[in-house]
């Protein structure tokens, strides 16, 4: 393997790589490097020098393999781990495991980490933040959350001396690409689905991980534990897909001057975090209602520095590479073999309590058929008035259905325990047909 210290052509210190996993991801940072050397050199005075790669599949490989003789190549991960001379250990195999014991092996070798792996942070970044305290390293992960775009380090640096109390976004290019197209073009979710697993933004066999907002809430885990210094685990967040959102509810939002958005919020309020993900009609005078298709975008609200809204490609092989190495060179430019030091470090210094979606306060829209006649309106009514439950506005649409009304209500705020029973008990209403949909309406106002 490659152990030289200094760069024969340059003079300059080389940084030595070891890539685990060399997927679509890993093969564009890897081409970054090489392609953009001669400039990262020049801004950070040393060389980045990928030494090794392990990959299981080496069989597909064999072009790049040829080209790139000086690269040692190992279907063995721990060979990577091993070998003295590597100062960075980038993880890209995704997923918990084996992920978890290369992570934590590299720490405990005294080497650095970088990860573009959301799962692995936002289940078990406590038990790698412990080891990489104890090892006087660090692991970077700014491409775990929103692709290409700077959150996580700004996060921990240029905001840092301020109390984060919210977090909202749209942190899944998938889901709002499918309600881009449901919006603008009309189309069914099934429709709108199979665009997306065309275009390879979806998996074609099982899309639950975007679907189901999984990936929002192992996103927002992480964001969660950053911004209010207390650890959120991704069990911790309350969780709904977009699977049950039709084109009848895209065209009654907006015609209530709404549009739907899967949205990942986290708030800070009286000591307690609140963690969900799930759609939301949002005002279409809101910024996140123009952020469009693949995008994605997130916004905090500080107590001195205000509202910070970031905005671009959350997904993607060359955005998230570009974090990736973006976290190799910030590891790089003041890196010292004899001194090693955290440079960010876990900044879960808290231990706040989760807050139960039941104790969460919303708005609602409900969407409902009926039987039309006199008298069920006012059952519906007393329903909600024994919960608690006040409505800020009704509208009737017509149905070619005979003898069937279909209502939409929009509430006031409500807690949603008293929501969840409402509905419970209006179900069991003779007069009412189907409750069809149920989304929370957020209307993005800091109080």
């Amino acid at each position: 393997m490659n152990n030289n210290i200094s760069d024969k052509n340059t003079g300059l210190e080389k940084i030595n790589i070891g890539i685990i996993g060399f997927g679509y991801i890993a093969s564009q940072v890897f081409s970054l490097i090489h392609n953009q050397r001669d400039y990262i050199s020049k801004k950070i005075g040393k060389n980045l020098n990928i030494t090794a790669v392990a990959e299981k599949d080496l069989k597909t490989k064999k072009e790049i393999i040829k080209k790139y003789k000086n690269i040692y190549w190992t279907t063995d991960a721990n060979e990577v781990i091993e070998d003295e001379s590597i100062d960075i250990v980038v993880e890209l195999i995704g997923g918990i495991s084996p992920a978890l014991d290369y992570v934590v092996a590299a720490l405990n070798k005294g080497k650095y980490v970088v990860t573009a792996n959301k799962d692995l942070m936002a289940r078990k970044g406590k038990e790698i933040f412990e080891a990489a305290e104890k090892n006087n390293v660090d692991i970077l992960f700014e491409a775990s959350v929103g692709g290409g775009i700077p959150i996580i380090g700004p996060l921990k640096s240029s905001l840092a001396s301020n109390n984060i109390s919210k977090i909202v976004g749209i942190v899944n290019g998938t889901t709002n690409y499918i309600l881009t197209r449901m919006e603008d073009d009309n189309l069914s979710f099934e429709q709108s689905l199979k665009m997306a697993q065309d275009l390879g933004y979806a998996e074609r066999v099982n899309p639950d991980s975007d679907i189901e907002g999984i990936d929002a809430a192992n996103k927002l885990a992480i964001l969660a534990s950053i911004s209010f210094n207390s650890r959120v685990l991704f069990d911790d967040v309350y969780r709904e897909g977009i699977g049950k959102i039709t084109k009848e509810d895209i065209i009654y939002a907006n015609d209530l001057g709404y549009t739907i958005k899967l949205l990942a919020i986290g708030t800070d309020e009286d000591g307690k975090v609140n963690v969900r993900v799930h759609p939301a009609l949002i005002p279409k005078k809101h910024i996140l209602a123009s952020i469009k298709d693949a995008y994605n975008a997130v916004y905090f609200y500080g107590n001195y520095v205000g509202q910070v809204m970031s905005f671009g490609k959350g997904a993607g092989d060359k955005p998230t590479a570009s974090s990736v190495v973006g976290d190799i060179i910030n590891i790089a430019r003041n890196y010292d073999r004899n001194n090693k030091k955290v440079i960010y470090g876990c900044s879960c210094f808290d231990s706040k309590p989760i807050k139960h979606i039941n104790d969460t306060i919303n708005k609602f829209y409900i969407l409902m058929d009926v039987a039309d006649k006199p008298g069920v309106l006012a059952k519906i009514a007393k329903v909600f008035g024994d919960n608690s439950v006040s409505i800020q506005s009704m509208i009737q649409k017509q149905l070619d259905v005979k003898n069937t009304a279909r209502l939409i209500f929009i509430t006031h705020d409500v807690l949603n325990k008293n929501m969840y029973e409402s509905i419970v008990e209006i179900k069991k209403l003779n007069v009412v047909e189907d409750i069809l949909n149920i989304i929370r309406v957020e209307d993005l106002v800091n109080k």
